[in-house]
């Protein structure tokens, strides 16, 4: 039994890569592509590239873009089920990316954030060696209750989960302790530098796994170009430096990198070896644009 579940947010992307600043009141030169994206929809297809075989999905999305959605992760090896809504059109992010490949997300959560508890089963686990929830879900009341349900499920079962904080605006908003209580129970935590800075308090990365391994038993923080440090059960294990790449645009980098660890855990690699597993999509991720590994999907409705 080695499948992965992934329960998240599957958004349409357009991403605008600019190179000069942006210039207000008039216009500013960009390459501006429409793409599948969503932090929870890119996970699970970094970890069908990364060798998982058996990558499933949960989400909702509108009846917009839905048939173009699920054709996507067809095509990248994942298994879709995906909840038509026909009131809420499917997430839009606008990711503006600079000359230096950082992004700045304006984001439009529709369907995503809908995810209701009906739209939940304890039969989505037959066959699930490991859930992951996106942390968007927890961001919303309906998608809220519905990732508690599964993760308490889960646990249930004997299943293990890791999550994502996803957003350190949308984190900071609800607040690091109700955040905290709404994923107790997850075994692993996969926060960026700022996230686990919000959660914790604490400065440093390597401070803030340590603390953060206190309350989740495995926690892996991404650094961005600087890599991951993984800690377990209160002290730092790795710290793992990521290959050098000249970044085209970072968004889904973490994605990548979660990804692809979840599926190096699922083929047996400790922690550290998994963490060099997503450090290397990591890097493959930044150097081509969008979140999700390069595919011959299809084309943008």
């Amino acid at each position: 039994m080695r499948g992965l579940l992934v329960v998240g947010d599957v958004v349409t992307d357009v991403v605008a890569r600019h190179r000069s600043p942006l210039a207000p009141a008039t216009d500013t030169a960009a390459e501006i592509r429409t793409l599948p994206g969503g932090a929870g929809a890119n996970v699970a297809c970094w970890a069908a590239r990364s060798g998982c075989a058996d990558v499933r999905l949960l989400g909702r999305v509108g009846t917009d873009a839905a048939d173009w959605h699920e054709g996507a992760l067809r095509a990248a090896g994942v298994r879709p089920q995906l909840v038509r809504d026909a009131e809420a059109a499917t997430a839009t992010v606008i990711a503006l990316v600079d000359a230096g490949a950082e992004r700045t997300f304006l984001t439009d959560s529709g369907a995503a954030l809908r995810l209701s508890p009906a739209d939940w089963s304890p039969a989505f686990l037959d066959g699930v060696a490991h859930l992951h929830l996106s942390g968007y879900l927890f961001f919303a009341a309906a998608s809220r209750a519905t990732a508690r349900r599964a993760l308490l499920d889960a646990r249930e079962a004997g299943i293990p989960v890791s999550v994502d904080p996803a957003s350190a605006g949308f984190l900071a908003e609800l607040g690091a302790d109700r955040f905290l209580a709404e994923v107790e129970g997850a075994q692993v935590l996969f926060p960026n530098a700022d996230e686990a800075r919000l959660l914790t308090g604490c400065p440093g990365p390597a401070e803030a796994a340590a603390a953060l391994s206190r309350i989740f038993p495995l926690v892996a923080v991404t650094v961005g170009e600087k890599g991951a440090v993984v800690a377990e059960s209160g002290s730092v294990t790795a710290e793992v430096a990521a290959p050098a790449v000249r970044p085209v645009d970072s968004t889904g980098a973490g994605d990548a990198f979660t990804g692809a660890f979840l599926a190096a855990r699922l083929a047996g690699a400790d922690a550290p070896r998994a963490a060099e597993s997503g450090c290397r999509a990591g890097a493959e991720a930044v150097v081509s644009v969008g979140g999700r590994p390069t595919t011959a999907g299809p084309h943008a409705p």
